[in-house]
């Protein structure tokens, strides 16, 4: 606008070069406030909407986000197919709100057929209008071959299932390993959520387990199968288990250009780094700009309260925009500490909160 007018206006001198690049700058660092938040259009590209109710979908709607769902094959969870009824009738009622990624089961792995038949609910799912295949952290974990060994995501036996995803030109969705707390005992831990969640999931605490492969083993494996798969697009859930250290993961970010992650479950360990090197994290936003997604994991199971849920859920939403695009302090009960916000700049926080997981999961912009 500026331009416009100097170079409009008789007998007033052209713009300076330094002036101009003054007002990019200033655009480039503008700030979002709170009384932005239900405006701006966002994504929630992490979440679980495990029954039919429109209580998830109300909620998005007065706050003014899109929703990719995935099914999961947890046990703490209704069970596949339940969940898949339950997110196809959702994405009936509003479509262009509610996405999802369907997933499959580990039962008959190594038998003949196995591949075949994942291979054909995948097609079937994509059919549906899946947008992506979520593959958990069952394998590498829990999940064993006929010989008692676990089942680590490179093995020969789910390559097959790897090629069909990226021949049905979905994305894969990948939670390999844990946060790095996994392997501490609780009283190392950084966050008072990963005490509680270990605590009452021993079976996922891994420093309980030192038999089973370290950390490193699995982030390597994760890496081997990332490598193997080029073509594959893939989104590294839960900032890619690499949650408790920017420049690592900003590492696994360069060396896999076409790799994303998202920040599901994982702000408080961002909030950790930031509380020692606030401009670190800032820097590692804006660098990796095109390669985050916005995610939350909130979940609504059939015995949640619709009302406490939308409230949980505004909390949630509402905290971490508070985090991420403005510089106001908030208390993080999980860290017992009061956190200042990064104020990312506007386009950071549109391409994070929106723009990437519309490219990402090829659905349509809304503005």
């Amino acid at each position: 606008m500026s331009i416009l007018l100097a170079a409009g206006a008789a007998g007033c001198a052209a713009l300076a070069p330094d002036a101009a690049s003054a007002d990019v700058s200033a655009a480039a660092q503008a700030t979002y406030g709170m009384e932005d938040f239900a405006r701006v259009p966002k994504f929630d590209a992490h979440v679980h909407a495990n029954v039919d109710h429109p209580a998830f979908l109300e909620q998005a709607r007065e706050d003014g986000f899109e929703l990719m769902s995935i099914n999961v094959d947890y046990p703490d969870f209704p069970s596949i197919a339940d969940q898949h009824a339950a997110v196809i009738a959702l994405a009936k009622a509003e479509p262009a709100r509610l996405h999802w990624a369907t997933t499959f089961s580990m039962d008959g792995f190594g038998t003949p057929g196995w591949s075949e038949r994942v291979n054909a609910g995948l097609a079937t799912a994509k059919g549906e209008g899946a947008r992506a295949v979520k593959i958990w952290k069952n394998v590498g974990m829990i999940e064993k071959d006929a010989e008692g060994r676990l089942i680590m995501l490179d093995h020969p036996g789910l390559s097959p299932v790897a090629e069909q995803v990226r021949a049905l030109d979905l994305v894969l969705i990948g939670h390999q390993g844990e946060p790095h707390n996994c392997w501490l005992p609780l009283e190392q831990m950084t966050t008072d959520n990963d005490r509680e969640y270990f605590r009452n999931h021993p079976q996922y605490h891994m420093f309980l387990h030192p038999d089973q492969p370290s950390y490193d083993d699995q982030i390597a494996t994760r890496d081997r199968f990332v490598a193997a798969h080029p073509g594959l697009r893939f989104v590294g859930a839960h900032m890619g288990s690499l949650e408790y250290d920017v420049d690592r993961l900003g590492a696994f970010l360069d060396r896999f250009p076409d790799a994303t992650v998202d920040l599901a479950a994982r702000m408080s360990q961002v909030q950790y780094q930031s509380l020692r090197d606030r401009a670190k994290v800032r820097d590692f936003f804006i660098r990796y700009q095109d390669r985050l997604l916005y995610g939350t994991d909130l979940t609504v199971n059939p015995d949640a309260d619709p009302a406490e849920f939308r409230q949980s859920a505004h909390a949630v939403w509402t905290a971490d925009w508070r985090y991420l695009a403005t510089d106001g302090t908030q208390r993080v009960d999980t860290l017992r500490a009061d956190v200042p916000g990064l104020a990312l700049p506007r386009e950071v926080i549109d391409k994070v909160y929106y723009r990437n997981a519309v490219r990402v999961f090829r659905t349509a912009r809304r503005d």
